[in-house]
Parts: C-alpha cells; structure tokens; sequence
C-alpha cells in the first residue's frame, strides 16, 4: 500500500507544482514559482529511483487506480503499470526535466512569463508520467493527448511572434493526423477485445492473429495489421516520422529548454515507447514491421541530410533528433524493443545535453543562432565547449561513449533481421553514421573552434527561418554581440545541468548495455517471438561484454564511417572553408531540394491546405452563397412576392371584382366535383 501512494507521488507532485506556478502566476514571486515546480520534480525524480529500486527486487504492480467511467460493459480506469519499462522511462522522464527546471532559471532569466513557463513544463512533465505509468489504453490516449496540449502552449509560448503561431498550429494539426491513428487503432483493439486494459488485450492478441476484416471492398485485412498499423500512425505523428514529422523542425521557435525537453528525451519519444508496450501485438505482424522498419529507415537517413544544410544551431540539432528517433523506429521495426529503449533512454541524456548547450551558446552570444557568426567560442565557454564536445562525440557513437553502445546495437539488430526491408535499412543506418557525424561536428567546428567570427555586421547571412528564434518579448533584448563585445560563459545554473547530463553521456551505455540488452532486465514488460524475429538472441551470441565491445568496434565499418564524416567536416570548415561554397554551386538542384525540406511543406500547403481552403470556399460558393441564401432564402422571399404580386391583381376594393371572382371560383370547384361523380 505505501509503495502504491508512492505512485501517485511520482505524476501528482509536478502537477501540483503546476498548479501553483499556473495558478497564481500573477501573484506570486518568481522564487516561488521556481521553487514549487523544481520541488515537484525532484520528489517525482526521488520517488522514482525509490520505485526503480523496488521493482529491480521483484515487485511489479498492476492495478487500476481509479474508476472514470461505466459504459454498458466497458469500464475507463485511470491505473499504474509499473515494471522495468515504465521505471526506465519515469526516470529519465523526470531526471532530464529536472535538468531542464533548473536550467531554465537561467535561460528565463529575462522573460516576463517565466511564472507561465514553469507552469507549462511542470504539467508536461505530469503528462508524459501519466503516458508512460498507464496500464491501459484510454489513460495512454488521455497523456498522449495531454502531452500534445502541453506541447503546443509551449512551442507558442512567444505568442506575440508569427512565427511561433504558425508552429505551435502546425504542431497540432500533423499531431491530430497521428491521433486519428492512434484513436482507430484503439477502437479496433477495444472492439475485437472488449477491453482496453493492457494485460486483457495482450492475453487475447494471439486469439485474433487468424482474424481477417474487410475495410472496403472484397480485399481481406488481417486484423493484428491494420490494429498496428493505426497505432504506429500516432507514434509516426508523436515521434515524428516522415511524412507528419514536419512539424519538429519548426517547433524551434519556443524558448531552448522546451526544446530540450520536448524534442529530445520525452514527448518524441512516447511513439517509441507505446511501440515498445504493444509488442505483443506487434510480433503477430510482420507486415506492421515491416512498415515501422522501413519508415523508420527513410527518416533515419533523409532527415540526416537535411542537418547538413541548416545554419542554425537549434535546427542542426533537431534535425539530427529526428534522424535518431528514425534509429529507434528502425530498431523497433527489426523486434530490438530493447534496443530502441535503450538508444531512447541514452539519447535523451546526450541530446538533451547538446539541445541545452545550443542554448548555452544562444545566450553567449546574445541571442544570435547563426553558426556562421560564431567561431572561437571555446576559450570564452569552456564549460559549454566540452560538455558540447561529450554530447557530440556520444551522438555519432565513440566507442565507450553511451551513444555507440545503442547506435551500434541497433546497426547489428538490423544487419541480422529477416524482415522485408531490412537490407534497405541497413543501408540506411550506415550511412546515417557518417551523415551523422558529419553534421554534427560541422556545427562542432564552427561554433567552438577556427576564427571568431562574432562582433561584425552579419546581416546579408539572416535567413527567414529563425535566426532570430529565440528572441525574448521584452524589447531590451537585442541580437548578437555588439562590435567588440566578447561572449561569456554562461551562469552556474545552466551550465550545471550540463555537467550532470554530460556524466550519463559517458557512462550509462557502458553500465546498462548488459542488463538491459542481454539480461532478463524487461522479463514480463517485452515480448519478442524469438522463432520469427531472432535478431535479439543472434546479437546475444556476439556479445562478449561492453569492454569488449568497444574494442571490437575500432575496426569496424561504422567506426570509420564516423571517423571518415568527423575528419571531412574538419577538413571542409578548418582548413578548405572555400570547398563547401564550391560544391553548392556545383550541385544546386541538390542543395535547392534540401533548402526546401524535400518540399513536403510545400506539398502539404498546396495538397492539403489549398483543398481544404478549395473545399471551403466551394462550400461558401455552392452552398451558402447559392443553395442558401440563393435558393432556400432569396427563392422563398422571392415566390412569396411572386404569388402575392398576383394575388394583388384581385385584390381591388370593387364589390362585383370579389362576386365575379366567386363565381368563377364556384364554377371551377363544380367542374371539378362533376368531374370526379
């Protein structure tokens, strides 16, 4: 009974910390607002190492909590599972908020709604708990959802700026087309089980693996297919794979510690993680699997291509979060669940780490995000420099670093599977290696090391899409260090985090590889038909220890893939910075293809929003303008003043008009009545 009260500690103190922050956001004092919502966060986080521990014992739970509602024979329950899952999750859901809380009190230090910025992130954090804690579907749906309203206050938080309107806007519309998804595959599973408690529907899903349905037409639809397929489209919407992960990229317009939170350990990753708790239902369809793979692959590659481009800092780091969400899908897509848990869980401390650096950097310089006006920042801020510098190398998988131990995994994983589109993903994977790498330290370079390119007049190089991203609202904050002004390293608060991600970055791949790939440490919490999908126990058969494998991999291809991207990053912006303007102008159509994202948001302002603007104004025009008003409004005002124009001729005041009148009426009726004897 104490440890259930535990439970309930874990998502209720950051909402109540919240709560207050929220609530009373005019009134209180910063201090209080700051204080409240860390304190809420840091009982979650402690609660959950207790819980953690508990569960390493032996003693899972699940249970419902609480009875929300009794519909004929369906019962909506708010409840908990707890288990080696749901604890890994809570407790890099709640360590990197922390992070994130504390960080925050520097990186706000100047905005008016800093109050209204806790408050959003502290019920962000009780969301993403409620996702990860359910034991079953409707209370997933209700954290899904509530992740995404959080999501959206956040990414608009700057909402006197256009552009952050129009993100936070698109953010929620490609969410609403996973949803969609989401809610059909839920629906499937609630009508074909009559339950939507995980543990009924898991221990009924082998039942229905025979059961073939009929969406349109004659063609047969194996039910496990389509029910996980719907599902896998609200995790492509969430976790943002392509084609409905062009609203990430623009979710760069709120402030850098949601984008560290959001984008980096917990709301993009709750895709990855519900395809991991329904891998029961997963294993009984290859089909699905196939798609997650290959969908997986395509966004692991195309969207590493796209960081290469970018100058700006933020955006070179979202684009490299989408590539490794498209990682853990490609690894979920190859039965790895393992895997992608734990490439999710060690990026999220290495990503969440670089995301926090980029906006170290973003206050160093003034709220400039251009790299090209940077250079030479590591003698300024060498605490961001190297802590950037362990992010860095973790991200493109440095052997020992906790980056290689997942990256390298999940390459093995997919090298071994069998399922269709794996030898595509393979491909993909790999090369993504030395994209990777390529882009990261390109931005590495620039920013850190070469000339220092701050201090002069940059404008010809501010581009449309967010150089000025993170502008505050109060006005006295101007873009870029003035001429001669140096940068600074940054307060202790923000770069304290740092410190404390950077340690995880290091050490987490090379503690947990064991238990958590090889051991019986998620016994009970996934399933893998290891006759069907074998990749895990041939991965198990090569591993000989994490030394080992850091060994083993100095000579391995994606070691030197990784080495080949740094070497030539180094190469094009130290020492031939002429190279790169070359090759643009040698391979424009390239490069124009890139600037424009591969035109998906093009496609989709013309396709979709031009038909749905093209709908409506059909149905202003046909339907208001002509049936309603025209026919239905009009045409009866119109009739009526057409029977009566006629009724007024006999309407005359004579008194043998009317008797004439009658009589002809009379005569009429009797012709009539004649007629019909």
């Amino acid at each position: 009974m104490e440890m259930q009260k535990l439970y309930l500690l874990v998502p209720l103190a950051p909402l109540f910390g919240a709560m207050i922050a929220g609530l009373f956001c005019r009134v209180i004092p910063r201090w209080v607002a700051h204080t409240a919502t860390i304190a809420g966060v840091a009982v979650a986080f402690i609660a959950s190492v207790i819980i953690f521990k508990d569960v390493l014992a032996g003693h899972t739970y699940n249970g419902p909590v609480y009875t929300w509602l009794t519909s004929g024979d369906y019962t909506f329950e708010v409840g908990f599972l707890i288990d080696t899952l749901t604890t890994t999750m809570m407790l890099v859901v709640t360590f990197v908020s922390l992070m994130v809380h504390i960080y925050t009190i520097g990186y706000m230090h100047d905005d008016p709604g800093y109050n209204r910025f806790f408050s959003y992130i502290s019920l962000f954090t009780f969301s993403m708990l409620m996702l990860v804690m359910s034991n079953n579907f409707m209370q997933l749906f209700f954290g899904w959802e509530a992740v995404g309203l959080v999501s959206y206050l956040l990414i608009g938080f700057w909402y006197t700026r256009p552009t952050a309107i129009f993100a936070n806007m698109k953010a929620f519309l490609v969410n609403r087309v996973g949803d969609f998804g989401f809610i059909l595959g839920i629906g499937l599973v609630l009508t074909y089980t009559g339950s939507l408690d995980y543990a009924t529907v898991f221990k009924k899903a082998p039942d229905l693996a025979s059961i073939s349905i009929n969406i349109w037409g004659t063609a047969e639809w194996s039910l496990m297919t389509v029910t996980c397929i719907c599902l896998f489209i609200g995790a492509m919407g969430k976790s943002a794979q392509v084609p409905l992960h062009v609203w990430l990229p623009d979710s760069m317009e709120g402030p850098t510690p949601i984008s560290a939170l959001i984008h980096a350990a917990t709301m993009v990753t709750a895709g990855i993680f519900m395809v991991s708790r329904m891998s029961p239902l997963f294993e009984l369809s290859t089909t699905a699997l196939s798609v997650v793979l290959v969908i997986g692959a395509i966004t692991a590659l195309f969207m590493g291509f796209l960081g290469i481009i970018q100058n700006d800092i933020k955006r070179v780091v979202a684009y490299s979060t989408l590539s490794q969400l498209g990682y853990m899908t490609v690894a979920l897509g190859a039965s790895a669940y393992s895997v992608a848990i734990f490439h999710l869980m060690t990026h999220a401390f290495f990503k969440a780490l670089l995301f926090l650096g980029a906006g170290s950097v973003i206050i160093g310089m003034h709220h400039d995000q251009d790299i090209r006006n940077m250079g030479g920042l590591r003698k300024y801020m060498p605490i961001t420099w190297i802590t950037s510098l362990v992010g860095s190398l973790a991200l493109i998988g440095t052997p020992f670093l906790s980056g290689f131990y997942s990256k390298d995994s999940i390459i093995e994983a997919v090298q071994l599977s069998h399922i269709p589109g794996a030898g595509f993903a393979y491909f993909a994977v790999l090369a993504g290696v030395f994209v990777t790498a390529f882009y990261s330290f390109r931005m590495y370079f620039l920013v850190f090391h070469g000339e220092e390119r701050f201090g002069k007049d940059h404008d010809e190089h501010h581009d449309h899409h967010g150089d000025h991203d993170d502008e505050e609202v109060s006005v006295d904050h101007h873009h870029g260090l003035a001429p001669g002004q140096k940068p600074h390293e940054t307060p202790w608060v923000v770069w304290l985090p740092l410190v404390l991600l950077a340690i995880p970055s290091v050490a987490i791949g090379y503690i947990a590889i064991e238990p958590m790939l090889y051991g019986d440490y998620f016994k009970g919490a996934i399933h893998i038909d290891h006759h069907a999908h074998g990749s895990m126990e041939h991965l198990a058969e090569h591993f000989h220890g994490a030394a080992a494998m850091g060994v083993h991999a100095l000579t391995t291809l994606p070691f030197f893939l990784a080495f080949a991207g740094v070497a030539l990053s180094w190469f094009f912006y130290m020492k031939r910075p002429d190279i790169p303007a070359a090759i643009q102008k040698k391979v424009m159509p390239i490069y124009t293809l890139l600037e424009n994202k591969y035109y998906f948001d093009k496609f989709n302002e013309a396709v979709f929003a031009g038909g749905a603007r093209l709908l409506g104004k059909g149905l202003w025009k046909g339907g208001d303008v002509a049936v309603i008003d025209g026919v239905i409004v009009n045409g009866s005002a119109k009739l009526v003043g057409m029977i009566s124009s006629i009724t007024r001729l006999f309407q005359t005041g004579y008194v043998y008009h009317y008797a004439f009148t009658m009589i002809i009426g009379l005569f009429v009726l009797m012709t009539l009545w004649i007629n019909r004897a």
